[in-house]
């Protein structure tokens, strides 16, 4: 990976972490969780849950993703 990617990765995973509540934090976690999933590092079930989630700024993917017993790598990656 080159240093420009690495840097885009911690970038995405920034937004991906974005606190609950901020205005449009729905949408740039949505946005994020589709960088990783075209990267092949988050499956299609979850990152429908960031997508349902993407305009509901309070709404917790994290879990909506455990109480649908989906993403369970990603729920470890996440921590």
């Amino acid at each position: 990976m080159t240093e420009a990617e690495d840097a885009e990765a911690l970038e995405q995973w920034a937004l991906v972490n974005t606190p609950l509540g901020e205005a449009w934090s729905g949408r740039a976690r949505y946005a994020a969780a589709m960088y990783f999933y075209k990267r092949g590092e988050m499956d299609a079930e979850t990152l429908e849950v960031y997508r349902i989630c993407s305009r509901l700024d309070a709404e917790d993917p994290l879990a909506i993703i455990r109480d649908r017993k989906v993403g369970k790598a990603w729920l470890e990656r996440m921590g």
